[in-house]
C-alpha cells in the first residue's frame, strides 16, 4: 500500500455528553411523572395544555428507547419552538396564496393551460366546496393536503399536476418529513393505532412529535455540538459530517466544493461534483473509482466515517493542513420551499434552534 506524502494527524473526537450520541447507556431510572413534570416545565408557560405535550414527548421518547437525559429533552423542546411554538398543526400566513402560485408553477412545468387549471380548481369537491375555495381559504397544512389528496383522486388534472405526490411534504409540530415518517413505520413498529394514512398521523400532536424526536435523535452521530444535530435536523442525517468531509476532499484536492452534505447525486448513474473530486485523488488513496463509489454510497449512514475511504481522505487533508480538520460542519445549504418567503439558510435554521437550546439548557442549571 502506498504511503501518504504527509505525515497523517491521529485525530480523537471527543464526544460530549447528552444528545451528541445516542446510544443506549443505563441511566439513573426516574419515575415517568418526575420526566413529564421536567418537559412541562421546559415547555413555554403561554403554550396550551403543557401537561399533554408533556405526555405526548415522554411518550416518544419511552417508545423510542432515547435516554430522557435533559439535553435530549431540550433538544426536542428547542426544534419544537422554532418549527411551530409547539403547535401541532400551525397555520402559514398567506398559504392560500403561496399554494396557488405552486400550482400555477406546476401547470407551466406540465406545459398546462391557465385554462384548464382555473376549470379544474373550479369543480366541486368532496365536501361540497370548489378546490379554488378550498385553497384560498386553507390556513394549515393539513387543511392544504386534504385538498391535494382529494384533487389528486377526483381531479385528473390533479394527478397530471401532481402525479400522484401530495405536495405538502413536511409537517407536524416539529415540521418532520412525511417521506421519513413513512419509512420509518415501514422499519419500526408504530406505538399508536393508525386509523388512516401515517401522513394522517405526522399532523397530529402525538404523532408529529413521535416522528420529530425519531428524526432528531433516533440514530448516532460523533457529533461536539448538538448545532451539527440541529443542522441534520434540516438537512438530513449526517449531512454536517458529510459536509466537513466535502471540507477535506477540497483541501486534499483543492478542488472548491459547495459543503452541502451530499456525496453521491440520487437517483443517477453520473458522478456529482463531490464524487468526481473524491476520484481525482484515486492514486494517492489508494483506492480505485469504484471503491470510493461504494464508499459514497454509504454517506446515509454511521457506517461511513469507518470505510477506508473516509479514514484515508482526513488523513491525507490533516497532513496537507499540518492540523485535524474539524470532522464536522453545518452544510452550506439555502431553504427552498413554496412557503419560504425569505433567504433562509440551514445555519440560519440551525443556530437559531441552538439558541433556544442553549436557553433552555440554562433555565434546567
Amino acid at each position: 500500500m502506498r504511503k501518504f506524502g504527509a505525515v497523517a494527524i491521529v485525530v480523537t473526537i471527543a464526544l460530549s455528553a447528552g444528545c451528541v450520541r445516542q446510544e443506549r447507556l443505563p441511566e439513573p431510572a426516574r419515575r415517568p411523572a418526575e420526566v413529564r413534570a421536567q418537559i412541562a416545565r421546559m415547555i413555554p408557560a403561554s403554550v396550551a395544555d403543557r401537561d399533554g405535550w408533556a405526555t405526548d414527548i415522554y411518550a416518544a421518547f419511552s417508545s423510542l428507547e432515547i435516554a430522557t437525559t435533559t439535553q435530549n429533552l431540550c433538544a426536542a423542546v428547542a426544534v419544537t419552538e422554532q418549527e411551530s411554538t409547539f403547535t401541532a398543526n400551525p397555520v402559514v400566513p398567506g398559504l392560500g396564496k403561496i399554494s396557488r402560485a405552486e400550482i400555477d408553477r406546476r401547470a407551466e412545468r406540465h406545459h398546462i393551460p391557465q385554462l384548464l387549471v382555473r376549470a379544474a380548481l373550479s369543480l366541486t369537491s368532496p365536501n361540497g366546496k370548489s378546490y379554488a375555495e378550498r385553497i384560498e381559504s386553507a390556513r394549515t397544512e393539513l387543511d392544504l393536503s386534504r385538498t391535494y389528496e382529494d384533487m389528486i383522486s377526483e381531479v385528473p388534472l390533479g394527478k397530471q399536476l401532481f402525479a400522484d405526490a401530495n405536495p405538502v411534504q413536511t409537517a407536524g409540530p416539529m415540521q418532520v418529513s412525511i417521506a421519513f415518517a413513512e419509512q420509518h413505520v415501514r422499519d419500526h413498529a408504530y406505538p399508536y393505532p393508525l386509523n388512516g394514512p401515517v401522513r394522517h398521523e405526522v399532523f397530529t400532536r402525538r404523532g408529529g412529535m413521535y416522528f420529530g424526536i425519531a428524526h432528531l435523535l433516533g440514530y448516532p452521530a460523533a457529533y461536539d455540538q448538538p448545532l451539527y444535530r440541529f443542522a441534520d435536523f434540516n438537512a438530513g442525517r449526517y449531512a454536517s459530517r458529510n459536509a466537513a468531509f466535502q471540507k477535506a476532499i477540497t483541501a486534499a484536492s483543492g478542488i472548491p466544493l459547495v459543503a452541502d452534505g451530499d456525496l453521491i447525486r440520487a437517483g443517477s448513474d453520473e458522478a456529482g461534483a463531490t464524487e468526481r473530486a473524491t476520484d481525482s485523488l484515486a492514486r494517492r488513496l489508494d483506492m480505485s473509482e469504484a471503491q470510493i463509489h461504494r464508499a459514497l454510497e454509504q454517506g446515509t449512514t454511521g457506517d461511513f466515517e469507518r470505510t477506508e475511504l473516509y479514514r484515508r481522505v482526513f488523513a491525507l487533508a490533516d497532513g496537507i493542513e499540518h492540523r485535524a480538520l474539524a470532522r464536522a460542519a453545518v452544510p452550506t445549504i439555502k431553504l427552498k420551499s413554496p412557503k419560504i418567503t425569505r433567504n433562509l439558510t440551514t445555519q440560519w435554521f440551525a443556530t437559531r434552534v441552538d439558541q433556544r437550546y442553549q436557553a433552555c439548557m440554562k433555565r434546567q442549571g
